[in-house]
Formats: C-alpha cells, structure tokens, sequence
C-alpha cells in the first residue's frame, strides 16, 4: 500500500496534475468532442438550427458562446474530479496500473484547461496558473499517503496547505477577473478540497457505496465553480462571448452534459470492476449509475413531462442492460454472446432515434447514429478494461466522455426549440 501511493506522490506531481479553465485545447484527439463540432451536429437537425435562432429576436437557444463557454468548463471540470477520483482509487486499492492510466488522463485534461485559460487570459496567465493548481492536487497526494499511513500529522498538514491553497486561487481569480470576488472563490475552492477529501476518506474506509455517493457530490460540486466562473468570464468580455451563460437555455445544455458524461464514467466503473471481480465495488457502482439514469428521466419529464419523464427511464436502462450483456460475454470468452449483446445495442439505437425524433423532431437516423457512436465508445472502453491495458482504458473513457457532448447539445438545443415558453430568460 506505501508503495502504491508513493507512487501516486511522485507520477501525480511529474505527470498528472494540472487543470481547470474555460475551454478545450486543440491538442485534443480528433474522436474527442469540441463545443463547435456538437454546435453543427444540432444545426443539422431542422428543429435546432443555431444559426436560425440566431436570427430571431427574443427566440431562446442554447446554441451560443457564453453557453459553450459554460458547458466546456463544467465538462472539464467534473472530468477533472472524476479522474482524480479513479486514481486515488487506484492508488489505495493496490491497482498501481488504474492509477497510471487515471494520472495520464488526469494530466491530458489539466493541459486541455491550463491551455483554455490562456485562451482567455493570455499565456503569462496561462503559465502562473499551471504551478498553483498542480500545488493543490500536491497537497491531496500527501492527504491520501497521510491517511494510507494513518499519519495524523501528515494529514493534518495537507489540509492546511490545502485551505492555504483555497485562498491562492481566490487571489488568483480575483486579479483576473473583477467579477469574481476572492473570499467567494476561495469559499468554493475549500468546499472543492473537502469533497476531494471526502472522497479519499471514503475509499480508505473500504467502503464502496459511500466512496460512489462522495465521487457523484464531488462531481456535482464543480458546477458551482464552473457556472460563475463562466458566468464572471462572459461578463468581463462580452464581445468574445456573447448570450447569457446562465440563461435558462444554457442551464438545460450544461445540465444535460454533466449528467450525459457522467453516465459513462459511472458505466465504465462498474464495467472495470466486474471485469476486475471487484463485486462490492461493482454493485456500488451500478447503484450509482441507476441513480444517474433516474436523474436523467427527471430531467427529461421536466421538459417535456411525467408521461415522457416514465417512457424514457426504461429505455435508457435498456441500453445499460446490453452493456451489461456485452461485459459478461468478454469475461466469459462467450464471442456467441457478445455479437448478440452488439446486435441488441445496434437495435437499440434505431429504437431510441424513434423515441427522440417523435418527442423534438431529431431526425432519427441522425440520433441513431450519434447513439451507435456512444455505444462503440463503451464498447471499446470494455475491451480496453478486459486486455488489461489501463492507458487505453483511460483514454477510451475520456474519448466516450467527450463523446456525450454530441448527443446533449442537439437533444439541448431541440428542446428548447420545442418548448421556447419554457427557457426564457
């Protein structure tokens, strides 16, 4: 176990530890989303074209600057505590090989955001801003070898550094942007540690339902960083970002990623741990990801209704039950299997393209086929996680994260199309 996370101190502080901004680097793999490509997928659709929105007066859309402002910085944001999540995990569970492929991701998403924020701010901002956040995640590297070596003192000392850091960041902000007060940043950068503590605390215990209820609060809490940060950035330059990001349309898109992206994460942990025979883990992890399903339906029945809200719940399970189908064919070799498990999910995505196209007027072959895309990222991530290759997993689960974006941002945009009434304002 020491081992283990001396490892963790010295590959996070060289390798894994930067981010959080306001963007996505062009460095980013060509199979990863960017907030322009889901920008024209959902200009495809009749009942979502941007550009037509665009020209109304008073139409609401979801289809601006500010709301992809807003959406990339939640994306990464949560990505970011997800990831970090996966490694500390790996680190205290023995898995030295998860916590290597956790850290290269975790690290591929800090340059993503440390390059976005100089995007924004310049790249004097962009270089001062990398070391203090690699500081913080320091600070948690020697919180989780305090409580793997149940170092009181050492733990006690990363809290402090890490409280310390809170108001670095603060200070960070505040000089930046004008808008963003810097006892109010550093309150939301303290409530960030507690819960990346929480979730170490969690993990240490053995107990895998509560690290799983602390990983979603965690995950969950970034919007309350990224939703003003995006917010006090649209104001300080409204010319480069224009439309409100904390329109009611830009809520519904920011929404519907977050909660999108995380059903993968939460798919790919509990396909990793059955693969893995990590049977604890695998049911809190599927417990999660049907709460993440259920949240999901209640937010499409506030949209569109209960009747809608109790169609979709048992749809969207459906598709999870194929995975599930798929998972076991690869652990058990079972090839019978897994072609039949492919050939549900391939039905499946006509099904749910007939469900969204009657619902908003999606085309269906295009929701098919965005859906497919979606099972294929899955796929590729369980093939990673059964040929043992942790860096492949990793970057497949990033690359079906990413993916999401391509599905919420025209369903997004559609809706409120449809419900125009609804997202004003």
């Amino acid at each position: 176990m020491k081992r283990h996370v001396r490892h963790l101190a010295g590959a996070a502080l060289a390798v894994a530890l930067v981010g959080v901004a306001c963007g996505e680097s062009s460095t980013k793999s060509s199979s990863q989303t960017t907030p322009a490509a889901a920008t024209q997928v959902a200009a495809s659709a009749p009942s979502s074209a941007p550009a037509a929105a665009a020209t109304t007066a008073n139409a609401p859309t979801s289809a601006t600057k500010a709301a992809d402002l807003r959406t990339t910085l939640n994306g990464l944001l949560s990505e970011h505590v997800a990831l970090a999540a996966s490694a500390t995990g790996g680190a205290i569970g023995g898995r030295p090989a998860q916590f290597e492929g956790a850290a290269a991701a975790l690290d591929a998403n800090s340059v993503e955001v440390s390059k976005a924020i100089g995007s924004v701010y310049g790249a004097p901002a962009e270089q001062a801003f990398l070391p203090t956040w690699r500081k913080h995640i320091g600070f948690v590297v020697d919180y989780t070898q305090g409580v793997a070596a149940k170092d009181q003192a050492k733990q006690d000392k990363a809290v402090a550094d890490l409280t310390q850091y809170s108001q670095d960041a603060g200070a960070f902000f505040a000089a930046a942007n004008p808008n963003l007060p810097k006892a109010a940043v550093a309150d939301l950068f303290q409530k960030h540690i507690l819960t990346l503590k929480n979730v170490v605390d969690a993990q240490a215990s053995g107990d895998p339902v509560k690290a799983f209820a602390v990983t979603r609060e965690a995950y969950a809490h970034m919007h309350m960083i990224a939703d003003p940060l995006a917010a006090a950035i649209a104001k300080q330059f409204p010319d480069k970002f224009p439309g409100a990001a904390d329109s009611k349309a830009s809520t519904l898109r920011s929404n519907l990623n977050v909660i999108e992206r995380e059903h993968v994460y939460l798919a790919a942990r509990a396909t990793g741990a059955a693969l893995g025979g990590r049977d604890a883990e695998f049911k809190a992890a599927a417990d999660s990801l049907d709460m993440n399903s259920v949240e999901f339906s209640k937010m499409i029945g506030s949209a569109y209704g209960v009747d809608a809200e109790r169609a979709f719940l048992p749809l969207w399970r459906k598709h999870i039950g194929f995975v599930v189908d798929y998972t076991q064919g690869v652990a058990a070799k079972d090839q019978a299997k897994q072609d039949k498990a492919v050939a549900d999910l391939t039905a499946y995505t006509q099904d749910f393209g007939a469900f969204l196209s009657t619902a908003n007027g999606l085309p269906k072959d295009t929701v098919a086929k965005l859906i497919m895309e979606h099972v294929l990222t899955l796929k590729a991530i369980i093939d990673n996680q059964a040929a043992g290759d942790q860096m492949k997993v990793y970057s497949s689960l990033r690359t079906g994260m990413a993916h999401m974006q391509m599905v919420a941002d025209p369903l997004a945009e559609a809706t409120v199309k449809k419900f125009p009434d609804k997202f004003q304002g």
